[in-house]
């Protein structure tokens, strides 16, 4: 099961609002990249048939079947990189690659932002 922290759950209702996706859930997603590390996305969605559905601290979070395996244990949260440098980032034991960044979709205005070049 993925956990999601209070800072990001704070941050991903400030991304709601400004995307107009107020309702809507964040799906999160991940998939094995060719170098072993995994690559993360996010965005607002409607639920698939096949979906998990996580209660979040009052969000709703789904995580496609596909990628179940790879987000167990996940934890998503929202830190500072660098000074006024804000970014989600995935902590993931399943991750051996080091790669930890979120990338977004469907979201507006930074809200749901990715890495940037702060994270390897």
């Amino acid at each position: 099961m993925v956990k999601v922290t209070a800072e990001a759950v704070v941050q991903i209702q400030n991304a709601a609002g400004q995307a107009g996706a107020e309702g809507m859930a964040l799906r999160i997603a991940a998939k094995r990249d060719f170098d072993g590390s995994i690559q993360y996305g996010m965005g607002f969605d409607e639920q698939a048939d096949d979906d998990m559905l996580i209660d979040a601290e009052g969000i709703q979070v789904l995580v496609a079947k596909q990628s179940q395996p790879l987000l167990n244990g996940a934890v998503l949260d929202f830190v500072e990189m660098s000074p006024g440098n804000f970014q989600f980032i995935f902590i993931n034991p399943n991750d051996t690659a080091g790669s930890s960044c979120g990338s977004s979709s469907g979201s507006s205005g930074g809200g749901c932002g990715g890495c940037g070049g702060g994270c390897h």
